[in-house]
């Protein structure tokens, strides 16, 4: 299939509404390009991965790899994340929390600890260790599920400057992408991460998050955004 040229820098749910998976796709072979061999064979095993993982999973309107690829593109792209593992993970962000028995294959004992050791026999420890700090927990059904959600977020990405990275990217394609979601989900979705605005300030914020002052600013300018986003869809008159 032929894409345009400006498909390099056209916004990615742009992308997404118009070309959907394909164009995704083949964005993300663009981004991988300014890689080395090895790094690109190592990218696409894990994008290879994760659609294996995520074959039959929808996120509303869209095959759930649309949401990988562009947390991993907007990493590469508006983040200048270079960082091989860190895409890696970002990638496989959910494989743990959503496949942990068909990532770890048929194996006895506690399926989330087997995942993760598949991930380091696959793609080393550092991507393991990133892939846990963004995976979420069981919950204890008697607490509130947002508020543990949230303490959690705060807590693992205290420890991980680059799983905060990952996690941001994440937020912002749920986040400011709030507005490509339909039906109940859309307030839903808005209550659960309006309160994470000001945790993720915070963390991108501190010195020893890896990014350039100019990427921070973006992201600070995407937070707005998703604000006001979730202030439009909450704060409506009844």
């Amino acid at each position: 299939m032929e894409f345009p040229a400006y498909l390099a820098t056209m916004p990615m749910h742009a992308i997404t509404e118009i070309h959907g998976e394909p164009g995704l796709l083949a964005r993300f072979r663009l981004e991988i390009g300014a890689f080395d061999e090895a790094a690109r064979a190592r990218l696409t095993e894990a994008l290879d991965l994760a659609a294996d993982l995520h074959r039959d999973d929808r996120r509303v309107r869209e095959p759930y790899l649309n949401h990988l690829l562009r947390v991993a593109i907007r990493m590469m792209h508006h983040y200048q994340v270079r960082d091989v593992d860190v895409i890696v993970a970002g990638l496989l962000h959910d494989a743990v929390e959503d496949h942990p028995a068909e990532l770890a294959g048929a194996t006895a004992g506690d399926p989330t600890a087997a995942a993760l050791a598949t991930l380091t026999a696959r793609f080393g420890p550092r991507v393991a260790r990133l892939v846990a700090a963004v995976t979420n927990p069981a919950y204890d059904p008697g607490r509130d599920r947002h508020a543990q959600y949230r303490e959690h977020v705060a807590a693992s990405l205290d420890r991980e400057p680059w799983a905060r990275v990952i996690k941001v990217s994440d937020f912002t394609d749920n986040g400011v992408g709030v507005i490509h979601t339909v039906g109940p989900k859309v307030a839903s979705s808005a209550a659960k991460y309006r309160p994470l605005v000001p945790v993720f300030r915070d963390l991108i914020a501190r010195p020893d998050t890896p990014l350039s002052a100019p990427v921070k600013r973006h992201i600070f300018a995407q937070l707005d955004l998703a604000e006001e986003r979730f202030s439009a869809i909450l704060d409506q008159p009844n």
